[in-house]
């Protein structure tokens, strides 16, 4: 059974309803009750944290890093890592409360940062948040492999990932992907050119960290699902606070102009305007 979603512009804030009579989720009524709008707006204080959440673990990695404690350097590479996601995929959905120009800059240095061209990882969540776990959604083809074979396909979901938005993507895209390859063979070749050990530590823990992304990104909150509840969730309050919220994927489907910091507020009131939803956990 294959939906067939309405065009759908990264700017719109509305639930995406695809176009068949099949009943889902996104067509419940009690979904439509759910009051979200209000949580759009963030505060300067939750601007602050969701531009900012980051900083504090680079500087830690690097830090450490520099003395030479590598192992000790990692734990902070993998939180700079998750909430260097959840900053520019809030920036996909322009929930950071800035400006677009500010917050295409802020996707092209954490594309420095992170060692890929993030916006031609936007050009393919926009698509997956369009076409969810159907043919034509590359960012959430391998949600229908086995555990080991998501692992396994990182390197070919990040190849496939670029070459795709470099095949179909329109000219302003490209120019900001073309800026990205740019700086991050800047920092890359600087790097290694000058031996800053530090700085290739980072690079290749990043490296990692982009492989690892398919199935810690897209399978965990994606595997199992179906058409009818299409992505996961996270109940547990610790889990969201370890994971910054990033685990409520089923509640950011629904409603993608809701920022990250908000997603517990919603997530509490999808649950009282529908508390038998029965939408599966992630862990």
């Amino acid at each position: 059974m294959t939906f067939h979603y309405s065009p759908l512009t990264i700017h719109d804030s509305r639930p995406i309803i695809p176009k068949t009579t099949v009943m889902n989720i996104l067509q419940d009524a009690r979904l439509r009750s759910v009051q979200w709008k209000d949580l759009t707006a963030l505060s300067s204080k939750e601007k602050f944290i969701e531009n900012t959440v980051s900083l504090p673990w680079l500087a830690l990695s690097l830090f450490l890093a520099q003395k030479g404690w590598y192992i000790a350097a990692l734990p902070f590479s993998f939180l700079f890592f998750l909430t260097g996601l959840r900053q520019v995929h809030n920036g996909f959905h322009y929930t950071l409360g800035l400006s677009k120009k500010a917050t295409e800059f802020v996707i092209v240095i954490n594309s420095m940062l992170m060692l890929t061209v993030m916006h031609a990882v936007k050009y393919n969540h926009i698509h997956h948040h369009k076409y969810c776990l159907q043919a034509a959604d590359v960012e959430g083809h391998c949600a229908k492999m086995s555990a080991v074979r998501a692992l396994l396909y990182g390197p070919m979901y990040i190849f496939r990932q670029h070459s795709t938005a470099f095949q179909n993507a329109g000219k302003s895209i490209v120019n900001y992907m073309l800026v990205e390859l740019l700086f991050a063979g800047i920092f890359i070749t600087t790097a290694f050119g000058l031996h800053v050990g530090f700085l290739q530590y980072h690079i290749i823990a990043m490296a990692v960290g982009e492989c690892c992304t398919a199935f810690f990104a897209v399978w965990t909150v994606h595997h199992g699902c179906d058409e009818e509840v299409f992505a996961r969730t996270l109940s547990n309050r610790w889990k969201n606070m370890f994971t910054y919220n990033m685990f409520y994927h089923l509640e950011h489907h629904l409603f993608p102009k809701v920022p990250t910091i908000k997603l517990p507020e919603l997530s509490k009131r999808l649950k009282e305007a529908w508390p038998d939803l029965g939408a599966k956990e992630v862990f």
